[in-house]
């Protein structure tokens, strides 16, 4: 295939958006032109990130798109995550707001919906555990402070960083993320539990709360 060629000699960079999906393509619908295919792909969805962020439902709704080949399309946020995850090593230390702020950020590659998560700290701010604790909608989720120390209880942290996702764009935290900071802190509190800061994620940029001044 001259795609696959190609990418083995040049890698990504120089490729149109559509190349990139009619390569991806090839393994899922091997032995046919699909060049026009992942043109109507890109005018459909817009862009190559919007085709990636598309639900399978939708993808399967395009002629040529099979459930397997929407799959596929639909891995790649999550395989993204699950990478930049991985790179992080449990013993890396998150002692600054930068380092903390970039671990957040890879929580939430390729979630659309509103997520609240934690980051727990051991002394020496190590991560022992991290990830999602409350599903919300597009744009809200509600953060209830019992779940938050069940699961810190959990893992016996020692320390935690509070972190959400904004998918709307906003990095600056709103009155409700503000509140809800505050109950947290007090209900962990209540436990010898510090909360180091709350690390709100939109796409690759985030904002600290401790930075902000609002803890």
């Amino acid at each position: 295939m001259r795609m696959k060629h190609r990418y083995l000699h040049e890698g990504l960079d120089h490729f149109e958006p559509h190349e990139i999906l009619e390569l991806l393509l090839y393994y899922s619908i091997p032995r046919r032109d699909i060049n026009e295919l992942a043109h109507q792909l890109i005018d459909r969805f817009g862009s190559l990130a919007n085709v990636f962020d598309a639900d399978v439902e939708a993808l399967c709704e395009v002629d040529g798109i099979s459930e397997s080949s929407a799959i596929l399309l639909n891995l790649i946020p999550q395989l993204a995550r699950v990478y930049q995850q991985s790179k992080w090593n449990r013993t890396d230390t998150l002692a600054t707001i930068d380092s903390i702020g970039q671990y957040a950020v890879s929580m939430y590659i390729g979630k659309k919906n509103e997520e609240f998560g934690i980051i727990c700290l051991d002394s020496n701010h190590q991560v022992h555990f991290s990830g999602t604790i409350i599903k919300g909608t597009i744009n809200q989720t509600e953060a209830y402070p019992r779940l938050i120390v069940a699961e810190v209880l959990k893992h016996n942290a020692v320390n935690v960083v509070l972190t959400h996702n904004h998918p709307s764009g906003s990095i600056m935290p709103s009155a409700s993320d503000r509140e809800a900071t505050k109950n947290i802190v007090t209900a962990l509190e209540a436990i010898g539990v510090t909360v180091k800061d709350h690390i709100i994620v939109s796409g690759d940029r985030f904002n600290s709360m401790m930075m902000l001044g609002m803890m």
